[in-house]
């Protein structure tokens, strides 16, 4: 997280703050240019998304009184560096009768948790768990 708090007059970022806004690889918004790309000094992760990024727009969202927009933020912070099939898998268990059994889902969320430290994902998908198994959501629906 950057040293000063952040607030709605940073937002956007990447024009109010470019100082803070970083890639995987530590390079600055000014650093990635056509020349650098043209010269191989700037690679896909330098462009991706990084857990420091989501997590400043969490703080502007929260300043902003966007606790719910922050809570994704912050989610999404945690999922960044989970592969892709594993995020793609997990989603495809989320959409209602697609998962067998609450298990099924309880799995899923265990994984998040410990092979991943995404706590805020995995309450978010024992939270569905609960919530399918209540309304019946586990069977194949089509």
């Amino acid at each position: 997280m950057s040293e000063k708090r952040l607030s709605i007059a940073d937002y956007p970022l990447a024009e109010k703050r470019r100082d803070i806004v970083r890639g995987k690889r530590g390079k600055g918004l000014d650093e990635i240019t056509l020349e650098a790309l043209l010269e191989d000094r700037v690679t896909i992760e330098d462009l991706c998304i990084t857990e420091a990024a989501l997590r400043q727009q969490a703080e502007i969202a929260r300043a902003a009184g966007r606790g719910t927009l922050a809570a994704n933020f912050e989610r999404g912070a945690e999922l960044v560096d989970v592969p892709q099939d594993t995020i793609m898998r997990i989603y495809e268990l989320l959409r209602p009768g697609r998962a067998q059994s609450q298990e099924e889902l309880l799995a899923a969320a265990r994984e998040l948790r410990d092979q991943y430290g995404a706590k805020s994902m995995a309450a978010f998908v024992e939270e569905a768990a609960a919530v399918y198994e209540r309304r019946g959501l586990f069977k194949k629906r089509f």
